[in-house]
């Protein structure tokens, strides 16, 4: 389009003269929340076999006690998550490493890269850490942080591997980092039964655990030892504002989202696409390593095979609930965080399966990718959506 379509381009790149999209970035989200929420309870009262056989004899009272069932678990799961220190502790415990790994998608979203590799890079990211934390004896303002570095040193190579890879032969990175998510997994299996590794007078896979010095101290540990909350929640919170930082605010960041909104014009700008696809990558692994560094360093201490759990998965659903944006993740990890520590309270109060949390993230993972079910469902008026969220598998 020649000068004044690069014109067009850079502006809308930098947001001048454009309002904020209330109804995507907030609205849309909200409603989907909800939507997931209400079809979670139509799969409550599904579940509910004895009430459902009185909707034949008596629909007053099985109506009556739908919905009290309904009411009990609901409640059960929001006091289980925010009512008092002690939900609120574990909230924040789980959110921690859900937020850094929703940063290490949503950057890979920024710059139209799919990044589905955070598993993996925070399991390497949690190796690197482990390695620091049993092996140095260092004073812990000198040793937490250096485990900290190491963390995001191993996620950063094990991220920058596909971004290497997509920047010099093409190949795919969800390909890639699928890939080394099992490659990760399996050699975090065999280095657990090196004796380097694996804690001494024992034959499974339980590595050494990380000296106290390197531990992430608890939070409110002087109030009371149960709760867990611990120094990885403020990490996480740093990190969110870092990465905003460094998308919104630095040449870098801008040249991030100059690739993913169109490679080819940052390309025509001057922009070396090549070293900042690895650039981003590598960004987006030091999350996720950092992630894994928090489940060493501050929940476990210590590794057992898959101890990243799923995290890294429900990354994706966070940076797509977030919108990709820094602070967007950051509201979804604490609501994904209330809903695995809810649902646990939520089990024990009424019965009703922690399972259903699953599907609940689940249907907002659906309704969020499916904005315009969502605008059709509650007459929200269409407004332009800003960019494409990668560029997928077409390029």
């Amino acid at each position: 389009e020649g000068n004044g379509g690069m014109s067009r381009f850079f502006k809308d790149l930098t947001g001048a003269g454009s309002a904020f999209n209330w109804r995507a970035n907030i609205l849309v989200p909200a409603l989907a929340i909800l939507s997931a929420l209400i079809a979670g309870g139509i799969i409550i009262a599904l579940g509910d076999l004895d009430t459902l056989k009185l909707w034949g004899s008596d629909p007053g009272q099985a109506a009556s006690d739908t919905i009290n069932r309904l009411v009990d678990s609901y409640v059960a799961l929001f006091k289980g998550a925010f009512w008092g220190l002690g939900p609120i502790s574990e909230t924040l415990t789980r959110a921690a490493p859900l937020i850094l790994a929703g940063l290490a998608v949503a950057v890979g979203f920024q710059a139209g890269l799919f990044n589905i590799g955070a598993n993996g890079q925070m399991l390497i990211g949690g190796m690197f850490a482990l390695v620091v934390g049993f092996q140095w004896d260092l004073p812990a303002f000198i040793h937490i942080p250096i485990a900290i570095v190491a963390a995001l040193i191993g996620g950063a190579i094990w991220g920058g591997i596909p971004g290497y890879l997509r920047a010099k032969t093409g190949a795919h990175e969800v390909i890639t980092t699928i890939m080394l998510n099992f490659i990760a997994l399996r050699l975090v299996d065999y280095l657990l039964t090196v004796s380097f590794f694996q804690l001494e007078g024992r034959s499974d896979p339980v590595s050494k655990s990380v000296l106290d010095s390197a531990r992430y101290p608890k939070l409110i540990d002087f109030l009371n030892a149960r709760y867990r909350v611990h120094l990885g929640i403020i990490i996480a919170l740093l990190a969110a504002w870092l990465i905003w930082w460094l998308l919104y605010r630095s040449t870098i960041g801008f040249e991030f989202r100059a690739v993913g909104a169109n490679p080819d014009g940052a390309r025509y700008a001057g922009m070396n696409v090549v070293w900042l696809i690895v650039a981003v990558m590598a960004v987006a692994g030091a999350m996720a390593g950092l992630a894994g560094g928090d489940q060493v360093l501050g929940t476990l201490g210590r590794a057992t095979p898959g101890f990243v759990g799923v995290i890294g998965f429900d990354a994706i659903a966070l940076a797509l609930l977030g919108r990709s944006h820094p602070f967007g993740v950051v509201a979804a990890g604490l609501l994904f965080g209330g809903l695995a520590a809810g649902g646990q309270n939520m089990q024990v109060a009424t019965d009703v399966g922690v399972d259903i949390v699953t599907v609940i993230q689940a249907l907002i993972i659906v309704f969020i990718a499916a904005p315009a079910l969502i605008k059709a469902i509650y007459r929200v008026k269409a407004e332009t959506e800003s960019a494409q969220l990668t560029s997928g598998w077409a390029t």
